[in-house]
């Protein structure tokens, strides 16, 4: 019954900016951290952001820290990824996640990833 359905995604140019969302359904949304993933094309996919239940910490990959921003609005059972000055080697398909496990501290790559969205496609122009 847990749902994810991401959103946002679409075509823009170097430099400019998109903002992911990520509507969550089926769960206590305030009890877990979310995350944000990406998969280029033939690549595996990789870890980009995450925020504990309650927002008091986040987390991000090096590739995007200081660009991408990941925030939650529990009210709204929501998580955004707000990407600024995208890059070329941003294109991917991004996926929301959701973790096993209530109330992880920092969520980041090696947590345990339960539930996952369709994903949405990203692409940076040059």
């Amino acid at each position: 019954q847990v749902q994810l359905v991401e959103s946002g995604g679409g075509l823009v140019q170097a430099g400019g900016s998109l903002r992911l969302s990520c509507a969550a359904s089926g769960f206590s949304f305030s009890r877990y951290g979310m995350g944000w993933f990406r998969q280029a094309p033939g690549k595996e996919r990789e870890f980009v952001a995450a925020v504990n239940w309650n927002a008091s910490n986040t987390r991000y990959a090096d590739s995007v820290k200081g660009r991408f921003t990941i925030s939650r609005d529990n009210d709204k059972n929501k998580v955004y990824l707000q990407m600024d000055s995208l890059k070329p080697e941003d294109t991917a398909v991004y996926y929301c996640a959701r973790e096993k496990f209530t109330r992880t501290i920092l969520p980041g790559p090696s947590t345990t990833w339960a539930y996952w969205g369709q994903g949405t496609q990203v692409t940076v122009s040059s």
